[in-house]
Formats: structure tokens, sequence, C-alpha cells
């Protein structure tokens, strides 16, 4: 008996040793520090994917940049040199303008509405990304988008000249119409921007606010609701076609469980973000009205020219949406 129970506790742990060997492991870089939702919700998707896949499939995922900066992402799992990966899509409208779906100003401004105009955008988005070699295997939102400043701001007369952090096309335009001057910065990288006085201002959610400890260096917080951008998960088209039938709904049902726990995460986090910009000394308050207009009219003019480099494709996810509303 002895041996025998020897003989299937050897045989099991030669079988864990065998598929731990046969695992294969995938790095996934994200862009957002460690303690930021979108990264912590990229372990608990690491997790599922491991167990869902039986352990076929094992993720270890490297926040913060660490791996690939942000800006890098995209190219790094296009051209396979990590096989998944997070990435802020709309950073990358210059190459492939329907990505910026998700920056239309005030088209949708809550959480609901962000779902919709996902739902409308999705089948040509993900046809997009198949066309870069990207598959979508999730996204997630951002709470809506707001001011930061380091002064009282009314109307663009309180804005000339100042230094503005821009992550894409979109917000580079509000900066140059505001008559601010655009400087791409990476998340991971804004903390210094602003410490060095590389940016003095930028317009993102409380979320990446609370993460940079902003309130070091800016006073005031003006919440417009933009927009609410979405982070996409993308895996590398090349890789996902290899995978086995079985391995592929696995990862997809890891996903489709990630990404509705990450956007529920966000909701409940939007309004803690405010507190905590409060709690350390920030101003958070709406936009007034004269600056609101002036967002607004700027935003007017960004939809058309959205509409004019997206083609009939934007329209189409624009009335897809309208339809639902």
């Amino acid at each position: 008996m002895k041996n025998m129970k020897l003989a299937l506790a050897t045989g099991a742990a030669a079988l864990a040793l065998s598929s731990a060997a046969s695992a294969e492991k995938w790095d996934m870089p994200m862009a957002y520090a460690a303690t930021n939702y979108h990264s912590e919700m990229g372990v608990v998707f690491a997790d599922k994917v491991k167990e869902y896949t039986n352990g076929a499939i094992e993720i270890t995922v490297h926040p913060g940049g660490s791996l690939f900066k942000g800006g890098e992402i995209k190219r790094a799992v296009q051209t396979g040199q990590a096989p998944i990966g997070e990435r802020f899509m709309s950073a990358h409208a210059n190459e492939a303008p329907l990505l910026a779906w998700d920056n239309v100003p005030f088209l949708a401004t809550t959480y609901e509405e962000n779902d919709m105009l996902w739902k409308a955008a999705a089948p040509k988005v993900n046809a997009q990304l198949e066309a870069l070699n990207l598959v979508s295997l999730y996204t997630c939102p951002w709470p809506g988008q707001g001011f930061y400043f380091k002064k009282e701001v009314g109307s663009s007369k309180d804005t000339q000249g100042i230094k503005f952090r821009s992550y894409n096309t979109a917000t580079a335009t509000f900066a140059e119409e505001l008559g601010m001057v655009p400087v791409q910065v990476e998340a991971a990288e804004l903390s210094q921007a602003l410490a060095t006085g590389v940016a003095e201002a930028f317009i993102s959610s409380g979320s990446t606010g609370y993460d940079r400890k902003v309130w070091e260096h800016l006073t005031h917080y003006y919440k417009v609701n933009a927009w609410l951008p979405r982070n996409s998960v993308i895996v590398n088209k090349g890789v996902w076609d290899g995978l086995a039938d079985d391995v592929k709904a696995g990862i997809q049902k890891a996903a489709d469980e990630t990404g509705a726990a990450c956007a529920a995460k966000s909701a409940e986090l939007a309004d803690w973000y405010f507190e905590q910009l409060e709690a350390n000394g920030m101003k958070v308050e709406d936009a007034g009205p004269e600056f609101l207009a002036e967002l607004q009219a700027i935003g007017e003019k960004m939809t058309a020219a959205w509409l004019e480099t997206a083609g009939s494709d934007g329209q189409e996810i624009l009335d897809a949406y309208k339809a639902m509303k």
C-alpha cells in the first residue's frame, strides 16, 4: 500500500511538472501603475486565464510601463515582441482614425451611454484592429475626463500659453483650441513632467490624478465628462489564431468576466477619486458656464473633423449609437 501511494504521488508530481513545463508563458505589458484598477484587473484576468485554460496559458502582468512604455505596447503586440498587452487605443488614432471612436467630445458622457457607444462601435473597431494584426479581448472604461490646472480657470482667457500634457490627437486639439501648448507625455511619466514643468495642465479622469498624486503640483480639477475613453486588452492575431479552440474559449471567458468587473470597478471609483483629490487639498468643481460653452463648441469642431477622417465607418457608428438612445 505504501508503495502504491508513493507511486501515485510520484505520478501526480510528474504530471504537474509536465503540465507546468508545457504551459505557454505570456508577458503582458500595461502602462498604468500596479495599484490602478486597470492593472489590478489585468492580474485578475491573468488568474482567470490560467484557471479557465487549465494552465495552458500563464500570463505575467508587467504594470507601470516596466516592460514596454505605453507608447510602445501596441507595436510590441503587433510585432509579436509581446503576445498580449493593454493599450489606450485612441493614442494611435493618427494611424487609424477609427480608434478615436471613444474620444468624440460630449457624445457619451455617462457609463450607460459609453456602453451603448462601445456596442455600436465594436464590430468596426474590432475589424480595424484585426487589420493591424490585433485581436481585442476586452475593453474597460475610464471615468469621465476633466481638466487639471494649477490655477483657477474660467475661460480660454486663462489658458493661453499653458503647457498641456496630451496623450492623443483629441487632447492635443483641445489644447491648441484653448491656446495651450500640447506636450506628449505618457501616464507613467506624468509626475516627473509636472514636477519639472514640462507639463502644467492636462485632461484625464480622477483616477490619473489620484495615481500620480497631482495635488503636489496642481490645485484645480474641473469636471467636464468630455468622454469616457477605454483601454483595450489586445493579443497578437497570429498568436490568437494559433491557439486551440478550447484555449481560445477559456481566454475569452476570462476576458468577458474581467471586462464586466473592470467597468463596474471604474463606475464604483469615479466619485471616490474626486473625494481623494479634495482630501489632498485640490478644489474639485464643475466647469463654469463660459468655459464649458467653449469646450462644447470645440467638441463640435472635433466631431466634424473625426467624421471626416473616419469616413463612412465613423458615421455608421454614430448613427447606430443614436438609434440605441
